[in-house]
């Protein structure tokens, strides 16, 4: 409000806490920005200084290098265009689902979350999907005890299903996704509404827990998994099919 012509160097910025609980926190990014508008915003050329000094101050000799480039994050972590994934690394046990989602490359992800880019909905339906939230509840670490997602032993060892591009039951598992999105969408519109409530086990609305049952089945059913099947045998059936993919 005090320097409005810093308006288009602003952006939101998401971590675990803001995505889950829909809190709001902004950033200043600086990527490509117009020299002569950074120059015309005393308060923004005072944080870079900040950051400048900072990191000047550091103790780490690659943090010091860095203070040159004092307008920029250390990591770029979203794309440059399109939409990515959003996956929160740390998500309460309590929860059945981790709650992720899709952001455009404009929202500014931190450390606290990880990002899939390039990614459609069919990935979507499969990481939302009971199977891998069973995968990810065996694999994953913790912290005190919560999940703890990570990047290397949970998401690079799952074994996706054996569905080739033009399988139907690929687009049945998109559209399976897009019902949830939609149902999310319907009731994030009210803002008192966050991700956390409505994947809070005594809150979850019971059209979005219909909707997941109705994914799990069809994510099952490109297993191979019976409509009977629970947690153990999901979680048997991807240790068999890691155990093939990685055989020498």
């Amino acid at each position: 409000s005090a320097e409005p012509q810093a308006a288009p160097l602003i952006r939101p910025l998401i971590g675990s806490e803001e995505f889950i609980n829909g809190t709001t926190r902004y950033c200043l990014w600086l990527v490509n920005a117009n020299p002569s508008l950074v120059n015309s915003c005393p308060m923004v050329k005072e944080r870079i200084e900040a950051v400048r000094r900072m990191r000047l101050a550091s103790k780490k000799a690659a943090t010091r290098a860095k203070a040159k480039y004092s307008t920029l994050f250390d990591e770029v972590r979203q794309p440059a265009d399109g939409d990515y994934i959003i996956v929160p690394c740390v998500s309460s046990e309590r929860r059945e689902y981790v709650p992720i989602g899709f952001l455009p490359h404009n929202v500014i992800a931190t450390n606290l979350v990880h990002i899939i880019p390039n990614a459609n909905l069919y990935h979507f339906g499969i990481l939302t999907s009971r199977m891998h939230n069973a995968w990810m509840r065996t694999v994953a670490g913790r912290l005190k005890s919560d999940y703890r997602y990570s990047k290397d032993i949970v998401y690079d060892n799952f074994v996706w299903p054996p569905l080739a591009e033009d399988d139907p039951r690929r687009a049945r598992i998109v559209a399976a996704a897009h019902v949830i999105l939609d149902i999310r969408e319907h009731y994030l519109a009210d803002p008192s509404c966050s991700l956390a409530i409505l994947y809070n086990p005594e809150t979850m609305p019971p059209d979005l827990t219909r909707g997941h049952a109705a994914l799990d089945a069809l994510v099952d059913k490109a297993y191979g998994i019976l409509p009977s099947a629970d947690d153990d045998i999901r979680v048997a059936r991807l240790f068999t099919l890691y155990a093939e993919a990685t055989r020498g």
